[in-house]
């Protein structure tokens, strides 16, 4: 017999990843530079030089078996002291190397985080818009994900349905900021309500309710802001990072999980990441990412090209008549579609090739996602092909 819950997710592939395979299948068809791919969250930006360069340094000077071996379960030392101190000098917490857990990228930091927090039955909060896969991560673990309804004003919190929400088998709050699909990004002012908000809710139950946040983002903030680092607020925080966007890494899976020093048991988390590897085979990420990686933590690629493709796409969509919230970071945009029915609205834009993401696996039906981490000039080309589509479509 196989595992039935496994087989039945095949009928539940992303719609990201379909639409992703659909744009590729049409290329085929009408050229690559025809079709407008806004479906898939992969970066456009070349790594950054250095990190190449580290990367050659490290082949052509370090002992190939050190290079190549394995590294010790709760990662290279060395690696660990090294984040510790980026993070201590950027953020003013205390960081050592026994609050860090090197992963492979987010979603492995995510999957140790939720399983050593929470227990079978357990309930984690997230808030729309959020990534689909939080279902498959969260569920799968035994414990059940639930997700408070948008404030689609400026996608922040719903504060009076996080208030019912957080209940007593709220083991962990789980959030996303910058945030994939919204490009919101939590303000000061949200952080500090959520994190008294969570303190008074684990008062009121006995039990630590924890803070998860996912932050692979956390670099690609525009208009000469800066995500506010959310383990400040909240002691018992885990973050969760990858280098996949700040270096254009997606495909290398490198990132770590990091305990803020003054959550209780945090060292024994780490400690139990460990233990939680064995369970899921996680064994940790290369040896030599992890040494790349601990020589490019202050690095990023250049962000200004993301910049430039939300200013005009703003613009585009704020004259073709859309309801659309200015993104603060990352490189998405959410826009609310032009009827009801998001999905239907994005298979219409299909007939232009323009491929765009329903927003009801967001959590957030009637909107949809745009992915511009792609080349300025294609954006610009793409934008009369949007005018067209809206005019003929909708008479706009």
């Amino acid at each position: 017999m196989i595992a039935g819950q496994y087989k039945e997710m095949l009928g539940t592939k992303s719609v990201i990843r379909t639409l992703s395979e659909k744009a590729a299948a049409r290329a085929k068809v009408v050229g690559y530079g025809n079709v407008y791919d806004y479906s898939l969250g992969n970066p456009s930006i070349p790594v950054v030089q250095g990190f190449t360069d580290t990367l050659i340094s490290l082949l052509r000077t370090q002992d190939p078996v050190e290079l190549h071996g394995y590294s010790p379960t709760l990662g290279i030392p060395s690696v660990k002291e090294k984040i510790a101190d980026s993070l201590r000098a950027r953020f003013g917490i205390p960081y050592g190397p026994e609050h860090i857990f090197p992963t492979s990228a987010a979603a492995a930091a995510l999957a140790h985080a939720l399983r050593a927090v929470t227990v079978f039955g357990d309930e984690v909060l997230t808030f729309a818009p959020f990534f689909p896969e939080y279902h498959p991560y969260v569920n799968l673990t035994g414990a059940r994900l639930r997700v408070a309804p948008p404030d689609t004003q400026n996608f922040q919190i719903d504060w009076e349905a996080a208030q019912k929400m957080i209940g007593e088998k709220t083991a962990a709050v789980l959030i996303n900021t910058p945030n994939n699909p919204s490009g919101a990004v939590y303000s000061e002012a949200t952080l500090k309500k959520l994190a008294a908000l969570l303190e008074k809710k684990s008062r009121e139950y006995g039990h630590t309710i924890y803070l998860i946040s996912d932050e692979p983002y956390r670099e690609i903030v525009f208009d000469h802001k800066q995500q506010p680092y959310v383990s400040r607020y909240y002691v018992d925080t885990i973050a969760c990072y990858s280098f996949s966007k700040s270096l254009s890494l997606p495909g290398e899976r490198i990132g770590y999980l990091a305990v803020n020093p003054a959550c209780q048991e945090a060292e024994t988390i780490v400690n139990m990441c460990g233990q939680i590897s064995r369970g899921i085979g996680h064994n940790c990420p290369s040896s030599l990412m992890q040494l790349a990686m601990a020589e490019s933590l202050d690095m990023t690629v250049d962000f200004s090209v993301y910049e430039k493709n939300r200013n005009l796409l703003y613009a585009c969509l704020k004259e073709n008549g859309f309801e659309v919230v200015k993104p603060a970071g990352t490189f998405y945009i959410f826009p609310k579609a032009l009827e009801e029915d998001a999905a239907a609205f994005c298979e219409k834009a299909l007939n232009y090739d323009l491929v765009l993401v329903p927003g009801d696996s967001f959590g957030c039906p009637g909107y949809f996602r745009m992915a511009y981490c792609m080349d300025t000039e294609k954006v610009e080309r793409s934008l009369p092909v949007l005018q067209k589509f809206v005019r003929e479509t909708y008479g706009k």
